[in-house]
């Protein structure tokens, strides 16, 4: 039995696993043995006649570092000439949009979506105005409909959501931007459900008693606790997601992921050296605004 915050006696079951230390040593021993045979398990692996720790193997890469840095090319290298930073500059305010857009459309659905995704809220244990059996079953078939949709949407992957998308959406920023919110959408409204679930109960139980409801107890009881949390989270899917807009970029013909597919396509090796230099530019940029944003909101 445990105690709540407001005097009532919750009864419920644990399940306590008794550490001994011949236990811990077994789990310690075990994930070594894991990780060691998985090594054995990778070198040993051969790509035809070829393994992956080979000298060819390791000849192979050298190469092709050097082909990217230009060695093999007769005329200037992309990354050595000014005209070509320009155009990968552009190319990058794309991807920076179509993350941006992403980000704010999957925050926003979250955000509405969380009150009636958190079982705290969803589910109503009062007996004031508007509890009954009726809305009772409405805040539980809300409860499962958003984290059914959370589930759905966070279980497609971008790529497959972009492949999806461009049969509706013209290939383009808007197509890109769409399919990493509705990934994204799930990722966040589940990480904001469950801090919501873990938020103090106290305001919402006086809410509650006063016959708010389940919008007002979020935004007036709910929302001032875990507002920090919940932009933490946004940052951070923002960072994750312009990442993503490269592999995004490939099916959605724009930004930085299409030229680089465009590139590889044609063995513009020296381009692509360029366009890897642009998008690290880009994301330790984004990275180091998401970090200050982050922490002036704690």
């Amino acid at each position: 039995m445990n105690g709540r915050r407001d005097g009532t006696i919750e009864r419920g079951w644990a399940v306590k696993v008794h550490r001994t230390p011949f236990f811990s040593a077994v789990v310690v021993f075990g994930l070594l043995a894991l990780v060691i045979s998985s090594w054995v398990y990778v070198a040993g692996i051969s790509t035809g006649s070829r393994s992956i720790f080979s000298t060819d193997s390791l000849s192979r890469i050298t190469e092709f570092l050097s082909t990217l840095a230009g060695s093999d090319s007769d005329s200037t290298p992309a990354f050595l000439t000014g005209s070509r930073w320009l155009d990968a500059g552009r190319l990058a305010s794309q991807t920076l949009a179509m993350s941006v857009l992403a980000a704010v459309i999957a925050g926003f659905v979250a955000f509405v979506t969380v009150p009636f995704a958190a079982s705290n809220l969803a589910f109503r244990s009062d007996t004031g105005r508007g509890a009954g059996v009726v809305g009772r079953w409405l805040g539980g078939a809300a409860f499962l409909a958003v984290r059914g949709l959370y589930i759905f949407t966070r279980s497609v992957p971008e790529l497959l959501w972009a492949l999806l998308v461009v049969f509706v959406i013209s290939p383009g920023i808007l197509a890109g931007a769409v399919a990493l919110a509705i990934h994204n959408i799930g990722v966040l409204g589940r990480l904001g459900a469950d801090v919501v679930e873990d938020a103090d109960p106290a305001p919402v139980a006086a809410l509650r008693s006063s016959g708010a409801g389940t919008v007002q107890a979020y935004l007036f009881g709910v929302l001032p606790q875990v507002a920090g949390q919940l932009l933490t989270f946004q940052f951070y899917r923002w960072e994750v997601i312009i990442r993503t807009t490269a592999v995004v970029g490939f099916v959605a013909a724009s930004g930085l992921g299409y030229q680089l597919r465009l590139d590889l396509s044609f063995f513009r090796y020296t381009d692509i050296a360029l366009l890897l230099m642009v998008y690290v530019l880009l994301v330790w940029s984004v990275d180091i605004i998401s970090t200050i944003a982050r922490r002036a909101a704690r």
